[in-house]
């Protein structure tokens, strides 16, 4: 099973995490089922971006993107090349190094700093 390590981020996951999930799942779901809250305001349908993620290592064992995927990226704060819409990113053989953004589109929206 391919082992997913999540960096620090100050709200979501203070310390970090380190976990194996299976091949074929969502990073999204593995992030929810390992007790990290990413928001995913649309459920999980690729309709907004607020469980954006940066893929620091083993990006190009996920899936590719679809076209409504990378269109939808386009609005995603902090955008870079390796991001993916953690709802749509299939998790592949490969571990992974998973940065979570450190706003999403709704806390811009609302003023957080």
């Amino acid at each position: 099973m391919p082992q997913l390590v999540i960096l620090p981020h100050e709200e979501r996951c203070p310390e970090g995490a380190v976990f194996e999930a299976e091949a074929g799942a969502t990073i999204c779901d593995a992030l929810l089922d390992n007790g990290i809250e990413i928001e995913h305001a649309c459920e999980k349908s690729c309709a907004c971006t607020t469980c954006h993620v940066i893929v620091q290592e083993g990006f190009d064992s996920l899936n590719e993107l679809s076209e409504l995927e990378e269109d939808m990226l386009d609005k995603a704060w902090g955008l870079e090349p390796e991001s993916r819409l953690s709802c749509q990113a299939l998790i592949g053989d490969e571990d992974l190094v998973i940065e979570l953004p450190r706003y999403t589109l709704n806390q811009v929206s609302e003023h957080h700093g």
